[in-house]
């Protein structure tokens, strides 16, 4: 059994700004209804994903901005770090955590540029979308076996 993950729900709080923030950013929009004021459904994937990003209104009890750590895979995390910011998005810049591995939360372990040699997998940049909800673009040049 194959289980595909598909859509992502995220807590905001001004509908119409997220809506602009995503397709600003280029992601598509695949939909947007409504059964009345109380209830949104706005789906937007981003370019070359198969799995898309839903807000609205009365989707989720969760805060506004309060999902972290999004993944986004690029194969070239300068060019893609340059694209969201070209389209608007406060972009950090590149970074490598000095674990190596992973990225912790926060900042306190970020190491300014990419990984060394450009690891696959350890090279990031970071944006939020207007209410905090945080992004993680993530360098993936070569898959593990198996990936």
């Amino acid at each position: 059994m194959d289980f595909k993950l598909e859509v992502l729900v995220i807590p905001v709080s001004d509908v119409d700004k997220a809506k602009d923030f995503y397709t600003g950013l280029g992601w598509r929009l695949d939909a947007d209804f409504a059964t009345g004021d109380q209830f949104r459904v706005v789906q937007v994937t981003p370019p070359g994903s198969p799995a898309s990003v839903i807000f609205g209104t009365g989707l989720s009890s969760a805060v506004p901005g309060s999902v972290q750590g999004l993944h986004l895979v690029v194969d070239d995390i300068e060019a893609a770090r340059a694209e969201v910011a070209a389209h608007g998005a406060n972009v950090s810049g590149v970074f490598h955590d000095a674990g190596g591995v992973f990225h912790h939360a926060g900042t306190e372990h970020q190491v300014p540029g990419p990984a060394p040699e450009h690891a696959s997998y350890r090279s990031f940049a970071s944006f939020a979308d207007p209410d905090g909800n945080e992004w993680v673009l993530q360098e993936i040049t070569t898959r593990l076996p198996g990936r």
